[in-house]
């Protein structure tokens, strides 16, 4: 039987090539998200000048100029949301966990994204319910990660030195 189970492991590559596999996949993950955001950054900048250039003389109400900058504050987000995800590659590639805190942020970059762009006079009042209750939950979560993390990183109370007594 152990020879069985030895000839077994002689198959099997082990722990370290799948974990070289897997830092090859993380690394080609972030390089490819890097391009994107790249990508990304020289559109939005495109777009942005393009815009100014063509339909900054079409601008002739609020209306008008709100949906221009919603378009570019969503333009902003969506880099964001991919500087996010790098972070979140980053720390997994570093740490072997995905970190809360990080998604939850990416999270609520997307939400945020979303509500810049939410028309609030077309939404139903149940969808604008919604997406502020999935904003307090995320926020809240965000809220208690961190709180959670800075109790862990304090030192335990001690005693207050003389100099504080007097």
């Amino acid at each position: 039987m152990t020879d069985r189970h030895d000839n077994q492991r002689a198959l099997w590559p082990g722990d370290s090539a799948t974990s070289r596999f897997e830092r090859f996949v993380l690394i080609a993950v972030q390089l490819l998200l890097m391009a994107l955001i790249l990508v990304a950054v020289a559109d939005l900048v495109w777009l942005m000048w393009h815009g100014l250039l063509n339909q900054l003389v079409a601008i002739t109400d609020v209306e008008h100029l709100q949906k221009a900058l919603q378009r570019g504050f969503a333009g902003i987000l969506l880099v964001l949301i991919g500087l996010e995800l790098l972070e979140t590659l980053r720390a997994y590639l570093h740490d072997r966990h995905v970190r809360l805190e990080i998604v939850l942020r990416v999270a609520i970059i997307a939400l945020g994204r979303h509500i810049v762009q939410v028309d609030v006079e077309h939404v139903p009042a149940a969808s604008l319910i919604g997406i502020a209750a999935l904003m307090l939950a995320l926020t809240g979560g965000y809220y208690l990660i961190r709180r959670l993390a800075q109790t862990r990183r304090e030192p335990a109370a001690s005693l207050p030195d003389n100099e504080d007594l007097q």
